[in-house]
């Protein structure tokens, strides 16, 4: 089976991790983190172009700590989409916080601005625009609204590293920015994340709440977790970060590659193909189609999956719909439900792998596959 992403482990990456080990530095919790842990900061810090870099155990707690440094807690609301991994919406819930749920674009599966600007109320603290499988969320419109109504943008960058909104990277350009390093992302450091900020004081109050709120010793001074990346994590991330442009390119062309073989499909109006529009680039961490008709979708899907190619359904459900906030969602006066654009892209969209240890054998696979079944 092809999954629908590998992470690339060479042998540089082998010493990295036997480094460690060889020098007993699993982890630290030292303020500014183990020497590692800094390094790999400091070159997320350099490929970004930013002012700050704290490393953190995961995408999940890069946006729960982001919300905790900008005060959001209980009686606040935070507008983000419901078309996303769940963790951008239980990172609210953790602050006590109400995560409220825009539609999407069916361009790109990012956030809607209109739907956006509907659901601001006195209440509204943030906005976490998901830059959804590298596709670029609009954050010119986004910053504006947000400007206008005091408002914070914490960019869920997770899905996005290398990918570029008008030059710049993701992540760079809100309040804060979140990443992910789970091992199935660009960049891998097995468990991981990163928040990125240009913003002093939000930096030095990260770095506490990462660790237990703490300076020195045992003086906690805000409130905090545990959020800390072990070096031996680290260690792979500075691996990765030596190949992380060359991984970007790989995907590239493979994504082109494939985009070249299911032209026709699109042609013949059956599905779309995932663009890159002119003030964007894409990192392309998954190919995602949108078909036409569901069924075609459904027939595609269990044909690859007994090629052997791990094409897979983001997200289903979307999050409103999973039990737990479907359940929330019923017993208020919530109008979650109403997301005509969520619920088409949650049974009309189907993600093909496009990551670097894919061969040219695996994706004619596909093509093959697609013209074999349709």
């Amino acid at each position: 089976m092809i999954p629908i992403n590998k992470p690339w482990l060479d042998d540089d990456t082998k010493q990295e991790v036997l480094n460690v080990l060889a020098e007993n530095s699993l982890t630290s919790p030292a303020k500014n983190g183990g020497k590692r842990v800094q390094d790999f900061e400091s070159l997320l810090k350099s490929y970004l172009s930013v002012k700050h870099v704290i490393a953190v155990n995961s995408g999940t707690s890069a946006i729960h700590a982001s919300l905790l440094s900008l005060g959001i807690g209980p009686g606040d609301e935070v507008i983000l989409p419901s078309f996303t991994f769940v963790a951008t919406a239980n990172s609210v819930v953790a602050t006590g916080a109400k995560p409220v749920f825009a539609d999407i674009n069916i361009d790109d599966y990012t956030i809607d601005v209109d739907d956006v600007e509907k659901k601001i109320t006195d209440k509204t603290k943030a906005i976490i625009p998901v830059h959804l499988y590298g596709h670029t969320s609009n954050l010119n419109k986004l910053n504006a609204i947000a400007k206008a109504n005091s408002i914070n943008i914490v960019e869920d960058a997770c899905q996005s590293l290398g990918s570029l909104y008008n030059e710049k990277q993701t992540g760079t350009i809100g309040n804060l920015g979140c990443f992910s390093f789970y091992a199935s992302k660009v960049l891998t450091t097995g468990e991981g994340g990163a928040i990125v900020t240009d913003d002093d004081d939000i930096y030095e109050e990260l770095l506490m709440i990462r660790n237990h709120g703490m300076v020195n010793g045992y003086d906690t001074r805000v409130f905090g977790l545990n959020l800390r990346l072990p070096e031996l994590c680290a260690a792979i991330g500075i691996s990765q970060m030596r190949k992380l442009n060359q991984m970007l390119e790989i995907r590239k062309t493979n994504a082109e590659l494939l985009s070249e073989g299911l032209r026709g499909f699109e042609h013949k109006g059956i599905l779309k193909l995932p663009k890159e529009p002119e003030n964007g680039k894409f990192n392309w961490y998954l190919f995602t189609v949108g078909f036409k008709e569901n069924s075609h979708r459904e027939l595609i899907k269990n044909s690859l999956l007994k090629a052997g190619i791990g094409a897979t359904v983001y997200y289903d459900p979307p999050v409103h719909k999973t039990p737990y906030y479907d359940n929330k969602n019923k017993s208020s006066d919530s109008s979650a439900d109403l997301l005509p654009n969520t619920t088409w892209a949650w049974t009309h969209v189907l993600s093909l792998p496009v990551h670097p240890l894919m061969t040219t054998n695996d994706l004619n696979t596909i093509v093959k596959t697609f013209e074999n079944t349709l």
